[in-house]
């Protein structure tokens, strides 16, 4: 059998854990010489492969790539653009034919969310439409922890971990000055239309009367009176009021609270802003004093509070991907398979990339309470084993040590460039 190259990318937006499955790919593909050849990385991902800027990861050493486990961001550049189906926008597939043809790639590994997924999908897809054989294996990575088939989302748990002890670290500060100074706190988390980040702010607080008072999901319609109603008898009843509110809360009728009346590139409703227009309304119908804050992308990068849970299962479908891929398999996108929840005990497993596809894992009802407002014992039985466990990247000088890549390109090999 011929030794093939491999191309992997990561899509999307990035999380704390995304180079642990990096580095869970490159070292797998390194054990197997004689089967994979090197590992190219696609610089801004898929949109690497389209303009041919490939990373030869073969010239950074084990040391370096063995830093990426404790190293946030998108290590080699991640992108937002979807692939359209091949009817509609043919070029961008037989460029990316040429391309892996130029530079003998036969496996294709792209780490990201639903929208990821179908890209890996439709990459497969040409091996019979367009002749050309590649094995591609998406690997799942999303905050939002919203992929199906899987019990949860690399990337998730930590951002979990995150929200959790801000949660409780910014109520115990809320609390303390409650009596002369700020009575409600509304701390803003992504999640577009599944609330599980939200959800993991009510770990915070384990009894009644404590924060985070309000949690507020995309899967609830948002009801005005009723949050304002809750947001008073807090401040009377306990003298503060914390509230986690989802980027992606709406009210009955679909509309965003925080529709900035713009699309992202994948076609989505561009959000920001749910918490300052909650703070408006506090303002307006109860006049207490206010803070808010928004996590934004301090939460799906603080690798300094990741998840030991998280980081393992980060590296472990990295892994799972390559070995895939050796054994033949297609089209597939490994899964985590909770076996156990007390104690905690997880395997992989597999989904076909045609049913991961553009779909999305919203919160089950029966995790929320009654209210609408927060979260049920289920729910933190669910939550709880992901955010366990510490894993603490090493520090220099009091900052946190990263990996140092050359990240250097491979000389292109077509006359051709391609323009997005």
């Amino acid at each position: 059998m011929a030794i093939k190259n491999a191309f992997y990318a990561q899509s999307g937006g990035v999380t704390a854990v995304i180079n642990a499955s990096a580095c869970g790919v490159i070292q797998t593909a390194r054990k197997h010489p004689d089967q994979i050849g090197k590992v190219y990385a696609g610089r801004n991902g898929i949109i690497g492969a389209l303009q041919e800027e490939l990373i030869d990861t073969s010239l950074e050493s084990d040391d370096a790539i063995q830093a990426l486990i404790h190293t946030p961001g998108g290590a080699f550049g991640s992108c937002r653009h979807k692939l359209k189906n091949i009817s509609e926008n043919r070029r961008e597939y037989e460029r990316l034919i040429e391309v892996f043809r130029a530079h003998d790639i036969g496996y294709f590994f792209y780490n990201g969310g639903g929208d990821s997924q179908d890209t890996a999908y439709k990459v497969s897809q040409i091996a019979d439409k367009m002749g050309y054989p590649i094995t591609c294996i998406g690997i799942p990575k999303t905050v939002d922890n919203d992929l199906p088939f899987t019990d949860c989302c690399p990337g998730f748990g930590s951002v979990a971990k995150y929200i959790a002890t801000s949660t409780l670290e910014a109520s115990l500060d809320i609390k303390s000055m409650c009596e002369t100074s700020t009575k409600v706190f509304i701390l803003e988390v992504m999640g577009r239309h599944a609330g599980w980040i939200a959800a993991s702010g009510g770990l915070a607080g384990q009894g009644e009367g404590e924060p985070p008072h309000i949690i507020l999901f995309p899967e609830i319609p948002f009801d005005r009176e009723a949050f304002l109603a809750r947001v008073d008898h807090c401040v009377k009843e306990y003298g503060y009021c914390v509230v986690v509110a989802s980027e992606g809360a709406q009210y009955e009728d679909g509309r965003f609270l925080a529709d900035a009346g713009a699309k992202d590139a994948f076609g989505h409703t561009q959000l920001g802003g749910v918490a300052p227009a909650l703070a408006n309304m506090v303002k307006q119908a109860l006049g207490h004093k206010y803070h808010w804050a928004v996590a934004d992308y301090l939460q799906r990068s603080a690798r300094h509070i990741a998840s030991a849970t998280d980081v393992e299962q980060a590296y472990a479908v990295g892994k799972s991907a390559v070995e895939m891929a050796l054994a033949g398999k297609q089209a597939l996108m490994p899964t985590i398979v909770r076996e156990q929840a007390k104690p905690y005990r997880w395997k992989i497993g597999e989904a076909p990339l045609s049913d991961v596809a553009n779909q999305e894992k919203k919160m089950p009802i029966h995790y929320i309470t009654d209210d609408g407002f927060g979260i049920t014992r289920d729910c933190r039985d669910y939550l709880e084993p992901l955010i366990a466990g510490e894993s603490f990247p090493p520090f220099d000088n009091g900052l946190p040590r990263v990996a140092k890549l050359k990240n250097q390109l491979v000389e292109k090999k077509l006359k051709t460039t391609f323009q997005l």
